[in-house]
């Protein structure tokens, strides 16, 4: 049976969001708020027309506030064995190289968002961003896609996973597939 008392309810809603299993994400900005990047999971898809995403970062985090001022963003969806980059854009490494784009392949023009190199890539505008409790919701429209079809990396339970289709569900990759 669900727990749902009010006194677990944070605990609950913590450790019920970490048995859920998430693609791993970098959003990188660059403009006159400043150049950063951080590891994120809480992203999605919102809209197809037009092409929009969202991202969910800290209020009163360093990619917010730069979020906030440059309007634009790249959501980096980060494929399956680059989870050095995940732990780097984490801040895991802060202490030793403040730089978290320093040694990590990126490219960019000159205060554009830095797209990662092997990434699932979303150049976004932010359309519009909302406070919901602890965090800012950023609606990007998506401005451009790169993709090279790779697997994603995961997280759960505080570990990095990579995904692996169950072989007989799994459509083959360049066929059709009956819905």
């Amino acid at each position: 049976m669900a727990k749902g008392s009010s006194i677990d309810a944070a605990t609950d809603f913590v450790a019920a969001m970490r048995a859920v299993a998430a693609s791993v994400a970098v959003v990188t900005t660059d403009g006159p708020g400043g150049r950063h990047g951080a590891t994120v999971t809480a992203f999605a898809s919102v809209s197809v027309d037009p092409p929009t995403v969202l991202v969910c970062l800290h209020a009163d985090s360093r990619i917010a506030a730069c979020v906030e001022r440059n309007h634009r963003f790249c959501l980096n969806v980060l494929p399956k064995g680059s989870h050095h980059v995940a732990d780097r854009f984490a801040g895991r490494h802060d202490a030793e190289e403040p730089d978290r784009f320093t040694g990590i392949d990126s490219h960019a023009e000159a205060g554009q968002p830095p797209r990662l190199s092997g990434a699932t890539v979303f150049d976004c505008t932010v359309d519009q961003s909302v406070r919901a409790g602890s965090h800012a919701v950023f609606f990007g429209r998506v401005t451009e896609v790169l993709h090279d079809d790779l697997d994603p990396l995961t997280y759960r339970e505080g570990t990095y996973h990579r995904v692996i289709p169950h072989l007989d569900t799994a459509p083959q990759r360049g066929t059709q597939h009956d819905a």
